[in-house]
């Protein structure tokens, strides 16, 4: 009895230590943090540096102290987990970017961003794959077969989103940011798909049967992804529409709103869809008519919750991938044959380059061709900074390589640990190399007009994250209405459909929205009221 006891104290007394040294590594985590933020504050004027890479190099030198006061043994606080990562980290980010994004300038560009995003993601995968397949081959790294080769390349296709948010503004450049940013949301919805299709068919034996199954599986998730993503922020809209929570309380308008965000992700990821495009369209479908329907507060809170949530998830994101960089377990693995993993990283890196040249150049042609406007058009330097600025590869490339080439975060493979420390070193690289000079080349290559003041570049949109030093609510909301500006002729044939697509659809949307949207699920020019107070007996209807 005594023996029974005593080992039941041991445990517990193991238990008591595990749960203790987990508040240790998360109070160091949560100060690394509140590091990143104060330094990135310092550095907010500092052309070279910003916020993600102050977290990358942050982490980075953690890993590097933790694994001196380790002996060796780890690098980093936390075990690296996709399911933290694709769950708690991402939506957040997607969605947010969503919430904030240009609508005007995004769908104005709609089909050339579709083009980079989806079409381009294809050819930059499959030129990474047929890489890959020459070039690996020649290297002894294990046995791979067009499974992998084509989960490489949907894994390296996968740009930064996260960092391009960093390197660019959309005041400054805003064609620039709607095209690289744009592209990076679908592009990293693309990869997901691309790589979920791969992982569930049996590529070793194809033909065209199961090559038809696999296209037709990927457009069913792009298209599904996104309807449920219009739908469920449509429902949100409804809801606070009819139902007006403000008159009794605000706070739970702000909590539907981001409880509804938040359901978009996990029902795609229920019905095994791409909850990345399903949140994001989520986010410009609730900032078009949700974000109209709440009172004037909840508007604040709730620009000032996603921005804030979305920001801590990018820069934890970034912290954790600079200190499991120096993951001393994968390296191991890779330390009797450096030159092998350095010619892995190598060919990676210049193949994601050439995959990315392949689409960004012609691609660009085709979409000029559409334009008859010079302004509207994509000038070399403008296609060199998409080129650059996509180059980028971050957390979702990781997330995805470890999917494939670990189990539970561990890898006991040589062949698999070469492809993980390698995915490791091009993100650094990437990141830290052409996202320092991001910047630089854009002041070089299109110089922006300095007698523009500060005070007008912060107030040219209230929707984004930058814009919270001035009132968030007026008229300079952007807004799907603007789409197109107000001096074009109202279109009345085919011929105009085909001369000014992006003028024409625009205009028939306004014309259905005004008639059948915004009656039932509100909108800008929807003014909620408490019934029964002087608002509602002073404005007969809702709308002016």
């Amino acid at each position: 009895m005594e023996s029974y006891v005593s080992s039941i104290g041991s445990r517990l007394q193991m238990l008591t230590t595990s749960d203790h040294a987990s508040v240790v590594s998360m109070n160091l985590f949560v100060a690394l943090l509140c590091a990143c933020i104060v330094i990135g504050h310092l550095l907010e004027e500092n052309r070279w540096m910003n916020e993600s890479i102050t977290a990358l190099i942050i982490g980075l030198c953690t890993g590097v102290v933790i694994l001196l006061i380790s002996g060796g043994k780890s690098s980093h606080l936390l075990v690296f987990s996709e399911d933290l990562f694709f769950i708690y980290l991402l939506p957040p980010i997607i969605f947010n970017a969503g919430f904030q994004v240009k609508k005007k300038q995004f769908f104005r560009n709609f089909m050339t961003i579709m083009l980079f995003g989806a079409v381009g993601t294809l050819i930059s995968c499959f030129v990474i794959s047929l890489g890959a397949m020459q070039f690996f081959k020649k290297l002894d790294i294990g046995p791979l077969d067009i499974g992998d080769y084509l989960a490489i390349g949907a894994i390296f296709a996968a740009t930064d989103s996260v960092c391009t948010l960093q390197v660019l503004n959309q005041d400054e450049t805003p064609l620039l940011y709607s095209l690289v940013f744009g592209e990076g949301v679908v592009n990293d919805a693309t990869s997901v798909v691309l790589f979920n299709a791969i992982q569930s068919f049996d590529l070793t034996n194809i033909n065209a049967a199961i090559a038809w199954d696999f296209v037709r599986n990927f457009f069913y998730l792009f298209l599904a992804s996104t309807l449920l993503g219009v739908l469920t922020g449509l429902v949100s809209a409804y809801i606070i529409r009819r139902l007006y929570f403000g008159r009794h309380s605000t706070d739970r308008e702000v909590a539907l709103m981001i409880l509804m965000a938040y359901l978009s992700y996990m029902m795609a990821e229920l019905f095994y869809l791409s909850g990345i495009l399903t949140v994001f369209f989520c986010g410009i479908v609730m900032s078009h008519y949700t974000w109209h329907n709440v009172t004037e507060s909840s508007r604040v809170t709730t620009k000032h919750a996603f921005a804030t949530l979305s920001f801590v998830a990018e820069t934890f994101i970034f912290l954790y991938v600079g200190m499991d960089a120096l993951d001393i377990e994968k390296w191991r693995f890779v330390s009797h044959s450096p030159g092998t993993s350095v010619a892995v990283s190598s060919i990676l890196l210049g193949l994601l380059m050439v995959g990315r040249a392949a689409f960004v150049f012609p691609l660009s042609f085709l979409s000029n061709l559409t334009k008859k406007s010079p302004n509207e058009k994509i000038s070399f330097k403008q296609q060199f900074i998409i080129w650059w600025a996509g180059l980028m590869r971050g957390a979702v490339s990781m997330a995805l390589a470890y999917n494939k080439f670990t189990s539970a975060g561990h890898t006991h493979l040589r062949g698999n640990a070469i492809m993980i420390t390698s995915t490791i070193t091009v993100v650094l690289f990437s990141t830290v190399v052409f996202g320092l000079m991001t910047q630089p080349l854009i002041k070089i290559l299109l110089p922006h007009p300095k007698h523009q003041s500060r005070s007008m570049t912060i107030s040219s949109d209230p929707t984004t994250p930058k814009s919270f030093t001035i009132p968030l609510l007026g008229e300079g909301q952007d807004s799907l209405d603007d789409l197109g500006g107000h001096d074009i002729d109202h279109p009345s044939s085919i011929r105009s459909l085909l001369t000014t697509p992006t003028h024409t659809v625009h205009h028939y949307w306004r014309k259905f929205d005004d008639a059948f949207m915004r009656p039932m699920f509100g909108g800008r020019g929807f003014v909620p009221f408490v019934p029964g107070s002087p608002t509602e007996r002073n404005s007969p209807n809702q709308w002016h």
